[in-house]
């Protein structure tokens, strides 16, 4: 690199520190700290003594911590492939050249941008018994039934796994229709000279050039599918008797209900090196397969 190249780059050093100061303070030190943390008795207030690696072996041998590692693992194998499908199925709708195209994107989309709260507000509104709208959709077409959704373990996951892909199938959708739209229209007038059906323009154009974005996407959803903890905080509580309870709800109530933030930051480290493993893996086969 020569002086003048180096001297460019110089001047760009005032506009990223801000950033990464930020980010130094919030996101490189807490890592530090939280692993500080894990090897305390730590409560609310203060640290109160050195324990090593007691906290570790009090979490192997904690049924709690693997009932909710469990459920958080489930919740990321049914939301994953649906929100994938899903995703892909609603950005097709999208790129349609059709009228109705701006109000599919529109109303595709909408759901992501409210709040957690909002869209649990609205799914407890839905789905209450007797007078919840969903199960009075049910009665209008004949069936008498009146699901408990909550109460019913079977249930309270479908709930939690459908009002999921609602708020956040959107932005994958997103994602989809952008990498849609770049695809050259030349390989589809190509295709059409050769006569090639719709179903082999999507099987041989369409779906081989979704698939960079589509290992995007499946990363982003299993790292965000193990951080779940908001909606079923607010929508079924981690009930009925702690079926649906996550582990980031499990590492909040020893945290801050049970005084021991020592042995919630050690299950959080477990949780951080289970999403560290499998980025880099994932990582991995695109660097692999890109070669």
């Amino acid at each position: 690199m020569n002086k003048r190249a180096w001297m460019k780059d110089m001047k760009a050093i005032p506009f990223l520190l801000p950033f990464f100061l930020a980010y130094m303070l919030f996101t490189i030190v807490p890592i530090f700290k939280g692993l500080e943390m894990s090897l305390y008795d730590w409560n609310l207030v203060r640290k109160m003594e050195f324990v090593g690696i007691q906290n570790y072996v009090e979490m192997f041998n904690d049924p709690f911590f693997w009932q909710t590692l469990w459920n958080t693992t489930l919740f990321v194998l049914l939301t994953t492939p649906t929100m994938v499908i899903l995703a892909l199925g609603l950005a097709l709708l999208a790129n349609l050249n059709t009228k109705w195209r701006t109000f599919f994107r529109s109303s595709f989309f909408l759901p992501s941008i409210l709040s957690v709260a909002v869209i649990s507000f609205l799914a407890i509104f839905m789905l209450q018994p007797y007078n919840g709208l969903i199960n009075n959709v049910i009665q209008l077409f004949g069936i008498q039934a009146e699901p408990f959704w909550m109460a019913d373990k079977t249930l309270a996951w479908i709930s939690i796994v459908l009002v999921t892909l609602w708020w956040s199938v959107g932005f994958n959708m997103i994602l989809f229709l952008t990498s849609l739209q770049e695809i050259p229209d030349s390989y589809y007038e190509a295709s059409e000279i050769d006569g090639a059906t719709r179903w082999e323009q999507f099987r041989y154009i369409t779906l081989p050039q979704l698939i960079p974005i589509g290992r995007v996407i499946i990363l982003l959803q299993i790292l965000a599918s193990y951080k779940v903890f908001a909606q079923i905080l607010l929508i079924t509580g981690g009930g009925p008797g702690g079926a649906t309870r996550p582990l980031i709800q499990y590492i909040y109530e020893v945290g801050f209900t049970q005084n021991n933030l020592g042995y919630a930051a050690t299950m959080s480290y477990a949780l951080f090196f289970i999403l560290l493993i499998l980025s880099i893996v994932q990582l991995k086969n695109q660097r692999s397969e890109g070669n």
